[in-house]
């Protein structure tokens, strides 16, 4: 979930960029080492150990934090705090050797003691996948040795947690990593500036000096300043993408890791019914949404499961519900609603994109006999009304993976689940996705996933609209290795100027 401060237009255009577009095309112009990226959102924490952080929170932390593993662009894992592992007694024992003379920003050694505090903090937080955590023990300095509750060879992911000094008591104030830049500078509804790490352990990275994070209001004010050049790059909605001249930008484009849904509170009434839910699925067309609101980009999907994770993604859940207002009505009569209902809508008023989606989806759904109203809110009151507080019938957001696992995803429809804001309960549910942490049969394990994701697109948990594309645009030719991973991250580490 993605998060956003307000700042206005006028401080928006009143930046001062550390590159202008409209002197890059003098031959006499300094190497660019510094960047300034625009952001419509920014961090609700810089503690990596916070589960509760936004998409696009992670997305910036990832340069300043670090696991014992790192996500790579082929969706693998590859040792950072650690310089090797190993995988014992079928998933049940992790095992690994810390990498040597690896510092944290502030020149601290980084001890196993620091690894078992960061395992420790992660897991009393509720941090998904933690709870598996039998013991953590630290034989000697360089050594850390996890010891699962039952064997789980898909445990691996959860390791890329940022890993923080044990003594660092304020990781909110003072976060301190290992990554490739450390935060110099946070001044919220403004910027976060980034500057290299010198000690970093990958030889050769980062390629930039110093990253200042801009945080813009919303869509327009971004786009206005990436053409003016009050910033050099930024991050982009698939609607924006059309408004920029592909003469002057380069667009990279990726998986977002993350599914845009129309979210339906399981708790509250009439959504509490499963003909409900089923007939809100069959007044919503995916198809028409990303035609209309995000300019065709996208991929629709009908599980919460990204079908970039191709591997475990059910197929068979690319349409489930096809467009059908006579089925939707048929069914609202069924359950006792022969005139329909109306229909609140909760939408994050920084998200274009959701905001744009929630317009489509009233006008779909009127056809079907339901009166929906959209209802604005900033980020914080969306936080506390919807996410925290539960109080809400539906709403339009995207939920991303912290890492390219299935579990990331459907770990929030457990019942028990503190991350389960929608209050889908259901036992087939628990048993299937239960049995998948602790089967060790890859082909069975697959199944498992597959046979989740139906029993939440069969009970019409929400309304699954798509697969959402991120768009990043860099100056035409001033920028190469914009890399795009299998999650939603931004690593400007690897970012090379031309």
């Amino acid at each position: 979930m993605k998060s956003k401060k307000a700042l206005s237009l006028i401080a928006a255009l009143a930046l001062v960029p550390a590159f202008s577009l409209a002197g890059r095309g003098r031959a006499e112009a300094p190497r660019p080492l510094e960047l300034r990226y625009g952001f419509t959102s920014e961090p609700a924490t810089l503690d990596p150990l916070d589960p509760s952080n936004t998409a696009d929170g992670r997305s910036i932390l990832f340069n300043v934090f670090e696991g014992l593993v790192r996500p790579e662009p082929d969706g693998g894992l590859k040792p950072a705090v650690a310089s090797a592992y190993s995988v014992e007694q079928g998933g049940l024992v992790y095992r690994f050797t810390l990498r040597p003379g690896l510092t944290f920003h502030d020149g601290a050694a980084v001890t196993a003691g620091d690894v078992r505090f960061t395992l420790e903090t992660a897991a009393a937080a509720g941090y998904q996948g933690f709870a598996q955590i039998e013991s953590v023990e630290t034989p000697d300095s360089s050594t850390v040795v996890i010891t699962l509750k039952a064997p789980d060879v898909e445990f691996l992911p959860y390791l890329t947690i940022g890993i923080v000094p044990a003594g660092n008591a304020d990781r909110e104030h003072n976060p301190v990593g290992t990554g490739p830049y450390r935060i110099e500078s946070y001044t919220t509804q403004q910027n976060l500036v980034l500057v290299k790490n010198p000690a970093y352990w990958r030889p050769g990275f980062p390629k930039l000096d110093k990253v200042t994070v801009v945080f813009l209001a919303n869509s327009e004010s971004l786009l206005l300043s990436l053409r003016g050049g009050n910033i050099d790059a930024a991050e982009i909605t698939g609607s924006l993408v059309d408004q920029l001249d592909g003469a002057a930008f380069d667009i990279f484009s990726g998986y977002s890791n993350s599914v845009q849904l129309l979210a339906l509170n399981n708790d509250v009434k009439p959504l509490d019914d499963a003909r409900v839910r089923q007939a809100l699925n069959y007044a919503v067309d995916a198809g028409e949404i990303i035609a209309t609101a995000i300019s065709g980009r996208g991929e629709p999907s009908g599980s919460p499961l990204i079908p970039g994770l191709a591997k475990y993604y059910n197929r068979d859940l690319i349409d489930p519900y096809p467009r059908d207002p006579e089925r939707a009505r048929a069914l609202l009569r069924e359950a006792g609603l022969p005139d329909g209902f109306s229909l609140e809508i909760t939408v994050p008023s920084n998200y274009t994109m959701h905001v744009d989606t929630a317009q489509v989806i009233v006008g779909q759904l009127a056809r079907a006999g339901i009166r929906a109203e959209i209802r604005l809110v900033d980020w914080a009151a969306w936080l506390d009304d919807v996410y925290r507080g539960r109080k809400y019938q539906a709403t339009i957001i995207s939920l991303d993976a912290a890492n390219s696992s299935p579990r990331m995803f459907l770990s929030r429809y457990l019942s028990t689940a503190n991350s389960n804001f929608i209050n889908f309960r259901n036992a087939d549910y628990d048993r299937a996705y239960r049995a998948s942490l602790s089967e060790p049969d890859e082909a069975r394990r697959i199944a498992l996933y597959r046979e989740a994701q139906k029993i939440i697109s069969d009970n019409a948990a929400s309304v699954y609209i798509q697969d959402i594309y991120s768009f990043r645009a860099f100056p035409k030719g001033r920028y190469a290795n914009v890399l795009s991973y299998p999650l939603y991250v931004t690593d400007f580490a690897s970012i090379t100027p031309q």
